[in-house]
């Protein structure tokens, strides 16, 4: 009799356990969020319907930003740290620095965005050499990979996503020059379509290579909404003027303001055999970047546009970042 006294007693005692306050509050599933995307956590298994319906999400704050530092000549300065900068987020000091180094050999992930309306004809064969041997010299197999688009008043992908430098060189030679200019919707859509849905548990540098004139005639988004979208996917736009008329025109100005916003830089090559230098300042600049992961102040998850200021405390230093980000939304 006492033998069954005491199972009794054990099992109200495990009932008790089953529906206790601790128990209940056990998440069923999470979220955790970087800067720009959310990033489902798989819940344990559970019998009761109920907690299906349940979901606590849990919020990192934690914002990656790649950024260049250059001398008073323009030359990359690599021997940095984190104190010889300030770090400013929505025009606020960050709450507190994660992570700080120099990186110089993230995966990456380009596309290549090339003109082929009838204003780049001059010197579309060039161009095409010059972007052919960038890849040949950038890509690493197996690790890095490329997509090629060109543009007119649409766009197409010559060659999606490979590490293959010959299927890369193959879509840059398939591409034929003619027709009016869409630049802002290729640009939308290489970063929305291709660019935003590349990503890792670790940085990786994505960057758009575009060689144009900087004109655009035909596009149905503007050029505020093509920046937008690039700082989405935190894609960086390296642009490559085409134009060799040597006047400042309309076309330049864009050129600087898609590169300035993602942190990226424009190059206006006159002679044809500066384009390659171009090329090569790009492929340097890649391999010269440092990272700073932060937690920033006063943050909301309310999908807003959040800006991004960083200086150098040491005098002749300038710094290049993409201008800010969007929160996630929760």
């Amino acid at each position: 009799m006492k033998y069954t006294i005491t199972s009794f007693a054990l099992l109200i005692l495990a009932g008790l356990l089953a529906v206790s306050p601790a128990a209940a509050q056990s998440p069923s599933s999470a979220y955790v969020a970087s800067s720009a995307r959310a990033i489902p956590v798989a819940a344990p298994a559970s019998d009761d319907p109920q907690d299906s319906v349940l979901t606590i999400r849990k919020r990192v704050d934690e914002v990656n930003v790649l950024f260049i530092a250059t001398d008073k000549h323009g030359k990359f300065v690599r021997n940095l740290t984190q104190n010889d900068f300030n770090f400013l987020d929505d025009h606020k000091p960050v709450q507190s620095i994660v992570n700080f180094k120099r990186e110089t050999d993230l995966p990456l992930r380009l596309g290549l965005l090339i003109d082929v309306s009838g204003s780049v004809h001059t010197r579309f064969d060039f161009e095409q050499d010059a972007a052919t041997s960038f890849m040949q010299h950038v890509l690493r197999a197996g690790f890095d990979k490329a997509f090629v688009m060109g543009f007119n008043a649409s766009h197409r992908v010559a060659q999606d996503f490979t590490d293959n430098v010959e299927r890369l060189s193959q879509g840059v030679r398939s591409l034929h020059d003619g027709g009016g200019t869409a630049l802002y919707d290729a640009i939308y859509d290489a970063c929305r379509e291709k660019l935003l849905k590349e990503s890792s548990d670790r940085p990786m540098r994505k960057a758009l290579i575009l060689l144009s004139d900087g004109d655009d005639n035909q596009s149905e988004h503007s050029l505020a909404q093509a920046v937008e979208m690039a700082q989405r996917a935190e894609v960086i736009i390296y642009a490559i003027s085409t134009d060799d008329s040597g006047l400042i025109l309309r076309g330049d100005k864009n050129l600087e303001r898609l590169a300035a916003a993602t942190g990226g830089r424009s190059f206006f090559p006159y002679k044809t055999k500066d384009i390659k230098n171009s090329f090569a300042a790009i492929e340097d600049e890649l391999r010269s970047q440092y990272v700073v992961s932060y937690h920033p102040a006063d943050f909301d998850a309310d999908g807003r546009y959040r800006t991004i200021e960083i200086s150098a405390l040491k005098k002749d230093l300038q710094v290049r970042a993409r201008q800010g980000y969007y929160a996630p939304r929760q």
